[in-house]
């Protein structure tokens, strides 16, 4: 073979689709796969593989899929990249084969997986050859669950995610999607139309929007391809290479000397403040990694650093919603909580929390199932647990945020936490319901106000000390450097939970 031969095979297939289509993504606001690839990685570290593929076939530049070994600021990946020059991004038999290969050698070489997606799914035409068999496309779906848990995948979606192929960004670990030109569906508009007679859009049926904000399966939402490539840059800055290392440890620093954390609780309990402003105060300045920030607002998760050490961070929101939690905001959290387990991040939770929402809506929603997949996935997770009562914690919502049953490393109390099965009012009203009806003013407001202060003395906060149901009361601008000194204390914990193959999930 000569070398010409070669040469025009290499430059063909490093080309993708006709221009036509690369004209097509630059009115989208799209880069190209290499350019997408090239401003992920380290600059001269991504290694091709299967770059030929198809070359007979001048239609199918390396069939539509780039694969490669690179380094993310001296880290080793893989990554896998949709053309979408290339018959839409399209998946024939080789670019199945290519993404398989890819997956199986991160899983024999521990190596992350970035996902740069942007793809119209199976190609029809090709079923036989892609679709049934033991080397077809549901060996990537099991590869990737295989994968899970065992190294950090990380999708970017900058295009469509049809059909089958949808599934690729939802075994991921965190998919983050451009607005406008990102989508995931099982089924187009089109079939929507022809199967149900929906009328829908494409940008209502799986958008970035829907994704980001409803359904959650998206857990950020970007402008541009440039923004998502970052995003997901930043992410990997904060999770482990592998579940058996510790995520890399970064230089200190202090909180933003903005934000004083003893001034941000209202002096009335009644009162909502933005738990963004206290996480702000008490962990590194700027370090603060929303996830999953549009959906379920009522609780917080995400990453940040403490002392220069990543940790997750699950937290009430007071400001939406008063801070209870609904099936969704207990599916954000469990899912991230076996996420920092997976990735060895302490778990950090802040309670302001009345507890789970009640009424007929929700439990025909499932909230007790859902809550109690939250809580599963808290007790389960091995890594060092700090609970933080930051004002109110009743009911099952002290569990849900690691309370001293749930064995966390340890419980600490706000002066202003308030632990109870329910606040004062609800309390009174439900013991004494009859009695209090059967008075009048100004009676029953007296009455009211006595079994108030005899229940608000029965959970006294020194009490609750002196019973060991919390290990210290700790002022606000000391809680930065006792948690920095507890997780320094809890790094070595044993991190067995149970002799069993795996427990049965209430999902």
């Amino acid at each position: 073979m000569t070398r010409e031969r070669i040469e025009h095979a290499t430059e063909h297939a490093r080309k993708g689709g006709p221009e036509r289509y690369h004209d097509k993504l630059r009115n989208q606001g799209k880069l190209f796969v290499r350019d997408r690839i090239d401003l992920l990685v380290d600059a001269g570290s991504f290694m091709e593989d299967v770059l030929l593929a198809r070359n007979e076939d001048r239609v199918l530049a390396a069939d539509g899929v780039v694969t490669g070994r690179a380094r993310i600021e001296g880290r080793p990946v893989m990554v896998i990249a949709n053309d979408p020059t290339v018959k839409a991004g399209s998946w024939g038999r080789i670019t199945v084969e290519k993404m398989i290969r890819a997956l199986e050698a991160a899983y024999d070489e521990v190596l992350p997986v970035f996902y740069l997606v942007d793809s119209a799914g199976a190609r029809i035409t090709d079923q036989v050859d892609l679709f049934p068999g033991r080397r077809g496309a549901g060996k990537i779906f099991y590869n990737q669950i295989r994968l899970s848990g065992r190294v950090p995948q990380i999708c970017c979606l900058f295009g469509p995610s049809a059909a089958g192929g949808a599934y690729i960004p939802s075994f991921c670990d965190v998919v983050v999607m451009v607005e406008g030109n990102a989508s995931m569906y099982l089924g187009s508009p089109r079939m929507a139309q022809m199967v149900v007679g929906e009328e829908v859009t494409l940008e209502d049926m799986g958008g970035a929007r829907v994704h980001c904000e409803v359904s959650g399966v998206g857990d950020a939402m970007v402008s541009s391809d440039e923004e998502a490539i970052a995003w997901a840059q930043e992410y990997f800055s904060y999770v482990a290479d592998s579940f058996r290392v510790h995520p890399h440890q970064y230089a200190p620093a202090e909180p933003s000397s903005a934000v004083d954390i003893a001034s941000v609780l209202p002096e009335d309990p009644k009162d909502v403040y933005d738990m963004h402003t206290f996480i702000d105060g008490l962990v590194d300045a700027d370090s603060f990694f929303p996830i999953k920030d549009r959906f379920a607002r009522e609780l917080i998760t995400g990453f940040a650093r403490l002392d220069g050490n990543p940790i997750g961070i699950v937290a009430s929101q007071p400001a939406h919603l008063g801070g209870v939690l609904f099936v969704d905001s207990a599916d954000k959290a469990a899912r991230f909580m076996w996420l920092c387990d997976a990735f060895n991040l302490p778990l950090l939770f802040l309670a302001d929390v009345p507890g789970f929402m009640i009424g007929s809506q929700v439990e025909a929603q499932g909230i007790i199932r859902h809550g109690a997949k939250m809580l599963t996935a808290m007790a389960e997770a091995t890594v060092p647990r700090m609970s933080v009562v930051v004002r109110k914690a009743y009911g099952a919502g002290l569990y849900a945020f690691s309370g001293p049953g749930l064995r966390p490393e340890a419980t600490i109390a706000l002066p202003s936490a308030e632990i109870a099965v329910m606040g004062p009012e609800a309390a009174v009203n439900a013991v004494y319901f009859n009695a209090i009806d059967a008075l009048d003013e100004p009676e029953r407001s007296a009455f009211v106000a006595e079994k108030r202060a005899e229940y608000e003395e029965d959970v006294d906060l020194l009490r609750l000390a002196s019973e060991g149901v919390i290990d210290a009361i700790v002022e606000p601008q000391d809680l930065r450097n006792e948690l920095i000194k507890r997780y320094a204390i809890a790094a070595n914990k044993d991190r067995r939970f149970s002799d069993r193959r795996h427990g049965v999930p209430p999902v």
